[in-house]
């Protein structure tokens, strides 16, 4: 038996304080993928969002990102750098 958690769009609204019509209308299908982040149980249209996966991925969203390092040289239009 699993452990998961699985919520209505009320209930994720309450969880990540956003408007259930933002996540009906932004979110689902763009940022929340069905089979990923929610599914339809039976086959239905009442739909449940898997809290553990939609966690997961708010977070990694957020993680800090790396700096580019930079080496010495030249910069170029295409990005990277013409060594000297």
């Amino acid at each position: 038996m699993t452990n998961e958690i699985y919520l209505t769009t009320e209930e994720l609204a309450q969880r990540i304080k956003y408007d259930c019509r933002t996540i009906r209308d932004r979110l689902k299908d763009s940022v929340l993928i069905e089979g990923k982040h929610y599914f339809r149980p039976f086959g239905g249209r009442k739909i449940l969002y898997i809290w553990s996966a939609i966690e997961r991925d708010m977070k990694a969203g957020s993680a800090p990102q790396s700096a580019p390092v930079q080496t010495a040289g030249i910069p170029m239009a295409s990005g990277g750098f013409c060594n000297v």
